[in-house]
């Protein structure tokens, strides 16, 4: 599982002109779920960003956690993060899960950040989306299951 996680002062998600998913202050997460990925994957991404100290505390430092800071988590499949560029320039994407695990483990994502007492909003699985964010930082970190 891989996930592009960007603090945000806000950020939206819309599918033609229906707004689907809208945040203040928190993550935008960008999620890409592998054909390997499991429900204990989905476990160990979460609980690293419900946990990541990278809010600032009063002193100014990267001290608080999205928990501590009382942040929202925009939460959009990204199926691209599997992109594999490494031969000709059209990249292929047998890496990245099919739908049917995709899904599911994508709801279990949403359910466990819920379950860890965030607000979540989230885009249309498999949808063209347009996402706008406000990056604050900026702090963006790319986190990979296989490299936790």
């Amino acid at each position: 599982m891989r996930a592009v996680v960007t603090r945000v002062t806000s950020a939206s998600v819309t599918s033609g002109e229906e707004l689907l998913g809208e945040i203040g202050p928190g993550f935008l997460i960008l999620l890409g779920i592998g054909t390997g990925d499991t429900e204990e994957t989905v476990n160990k991404l979460t609980d690293k960003i419900a946990f990541l100290r990278v809010f600032e505390d009063e002193g100014g430092k990267m001290n608080l956690s999205l928990k501590d800071s009382g942040g929202a988590m925009l939460v959009i499949s990204q199926f691209t993060l599997y992109a594999n560029c490494r031969r000709g320039r059209r990249p292929d994407f047998l890496e990245a899960a099919r739908p049917e695990l995709a899904v599911p483990l994508y709801e279990a994502f949403t359910e466990r950040c819920r379950s860890h007492g965030f607000r979540v909003e989230t885009g249309r699985f498999g949808a063209n989306m347009k996402v706008s964010s406000v990056n604050d930082g900026p702090v963006t970190l790319l986190l990979d299951t296989d490299l936790l």
